[in-house]
């Protein structure tokens, strides 16, 4: 405060040719880390392509300026998944694909997203068929609304 500097989460505070800030989020399940688990990661990600864009309404303000399809990041209108594919929404690590188990990492989250929200999403889309969605709808509502104004 006495420099008059300040803390900022927004993926991209700064315009510019650069690639903002995310929050990847790696996320398994234990039979994904089991031998084998590879089949449960890409029924996962076929769950998660299938929710793409309602997952991206809830990662975070201001994704808009960092996935662009630039800078090692997918477009937001677009959901692509590879193994070790830095630019995909969802990135199967190349050792996870060597070894046919393990975890895959979310490229999509900014970086002022609720990690809660993240990982509550992950675990209905992959998991739970999609139950509670509309509780967590109007939980990211109200927690984004809180923060717009705390910003304004």
């Amino acid at each position: 405060e006495d420099l008059n500097i300040g803390l900022d989460f927004h993926p991209k505070p700064l315009a510019g040719d650069w690639n903002g800030a995310g929050c990847h989020t790696n996320y398994s399940t234990q039979t994904m880390r089991e031998e084998g688990g590879i089949k449960a990661i890409h029924e996962a990600i076929e769950c998660l392509e299938k929710t793409h864009l309602e997952h991206i309404k809830m990662y975070g303000s201001g994704n808009d300026l960092r996935l662009t399809g630039k800078h090692e990041t997918c477009s937001m209108t677009t959901f692509r998944s590879g193994v070790g594919d830095r630019g995909a929404s969802i990135r199967i690590p190349t050792s996870t694909h060597n070894e046919g188990k393990g975890y895959l990492e979310d490229r999509r989250p900014a970086s002022n997203i609720d990690p809660y929200i993240v990982g509550a999403l992950l675990v209905s889309t992959t998991l739970l068929e999609g139950k509670h969605k509309d509780e967590m709808t109007e939980h990211y509502d109200a927690w984004a609304e809180e923060r717009a104004s705390l910003v304004s």
